[in-house]
């Protein structure tokens, strides 16, 4: 026997490591913790391995950890590396065990192949509002789900507009050709949905791949949208109605990424080249301009003959594409607005203004344009005979 053999104890259990000798009978043995116990010479013997594994024995010194009687009959005297590997104590043999590890404890690493769609290999992504209850719009919860109808897997952030600023909602990765719930909300969450912005990364996994450029889309998303229940209809994706806003649709995003784009270039596009021309004949005040009907606002026009100015979307709009009806009545306000201030000077002067009847939300914005911003200005419904419903006459301030 020398420093450094691996012994065990023969009356207790136990044993450990020779650190060193006291006189010619007394080892002293390192336990697993550091401690040094003595013992006779005659109570221990080096550890044969080959003869403990045939005899179904453990010689491991980590599995040697054990206790005296007097700390097995006393609870929390285990080794403290026993307390921190979890071992206990058997209080019927005095030996301390280790945990046994059920097999179907231990986490499956497993995971199947994502099984792909021919055809999906376009990434087509979604914003989907989900209702509980489609015909109770105004006192139902909502769920606000991201659909991935596509063979990439995508890692995504999902914000809304704070002012300047953008609060992150969700972020997370789904799998292809799945549906992911964001959130759900109610009635009184729905304005804060309004200006929303989706990013995300496309990839594939344990495969080659097409590389996508990455999405950034900001959505404009109208809070009254959400209590219109003829907006809801049954889509692909749901058995139940659903309101679905496009964010990549064939690799094609909804909109180009929110940095690129130049609003100045991108009104210009959205004008019609009519509306191009009566801007620019409307500041040579000298030349007179030309109305959106086509007649001429000075000259050509006769004495008490009104001005006629139609602003439905298609008379000074070239196109609506990416704009919603917000968009639309925002500019149709500006004609209004420019037309008025363009002819301040011309007291008296009747401005025939053609909003159609639809559902009122035009003149009732005109209305309360007059109201707060042209006051002394007079205005009623225009002649019935010459322009039917959908047509106020404005008196320029006289």
């Amino acid at each position: 026997m020398k420093k450094g053999d691996k012994v065990r104890f023969l009356s207790e259990t136990g044993g450990g490591i020779v650190a060193g000798f006291q006189g010619k009978n007394i080892v002293l043995v390192q336990d697993s913790d550091g401690f040094e116990i003595p013992m006779s010479i005659n109570e221990v013997v080096v550890v044969d391995e080959e003869l403990d594994r045939k005899q179904g024995r453990t010689s491991k010194v980590a599995n040697e950890q054990k206790t005296n009687t007097a700390q097995q009959d006393t609870p929390g005297k285990q080794s403290i590396k026993a307390l921190l590997s979890g071992g206990y104590e058997n209080e019927e043999t005095g030996n301390e065990t280790e945990h046994e590890t059920d097999p179907a404890d231990s986490e499956i690493t497993f995971r199947k192949p994502v099984e792909e769609r021919v055809g999906s290999n376009s990434l087509n992504v979604y914003l989907a509002f989900v209702p509980e209850n489609a015909r109770q719009l105004s006192h139902t919860k909502m769920a606000v789900e991201l659909v991935n109808d596509s063979n990439y897997y995508l890692r995504y952030a999902f914000a809304t507009a704070e002012g300047e600023s953008w609060m992150l909602r969700n972020e997370g990765e789904m799998e292809p050709n799945t549906k992911v719930t964001l959130e759900t909300i109610a009635a009184e969450d729905y304005n804060s949905f309004e200006q929303s912005a989706f990013q995300a990364i496309a990839f594939k996994r344990q495969k080659s791949y097409v590389r996508k450029p990455a999405i950034d889309v900001k959505l404009h998303i109208e809070p009254l949208k959400l209590f219109k229940q003829h907006l809801f209809a049954e889509t692909p994706f749901y058995n139940e109605p659903a309101m679905l806003y496009t964010i990549v649709e064939g690799d094609e995003p909804a909109e180009p990424p929110v940095s690129e784009i130049d609003a100045e270039k991108l009104k210009t596009e959205m004008l019609s080249k009519a509306a191009i021309q009566k801007m620019k004949q409307d500041a040579r005040s000298a030349k007179g301009a030309v109305s959106a009907t086509g007649k001429h606002a000075h000259g050509d026009r006769k004495t008490n003959e009104p001005l006629v100015v139609d602003l439905h979307a298609h008379e000074i709009l070239e196109t609506t594409q990416g704009m919603d009806s917000l968009d639309i009545l925002q500019y149709q306000l500006e004609v209004f607005r420019r037309t008025l201030k363009e002819h301040a000077n011309e007291r008296g002067l009747k401005i025939v203004f053609i909003h159609g009847k639809g559902e009122g939300v035009l003149r009732k914005a005109i209305i309360n344009e007059l109201n707060r911003h042209f006051k002394g200005y007079t205005y009623q419904d225009a002649s019935f005979q010459e322009y039917g419903y959908g047509a106020t006459l404005v008196k320029v301030k006289g």
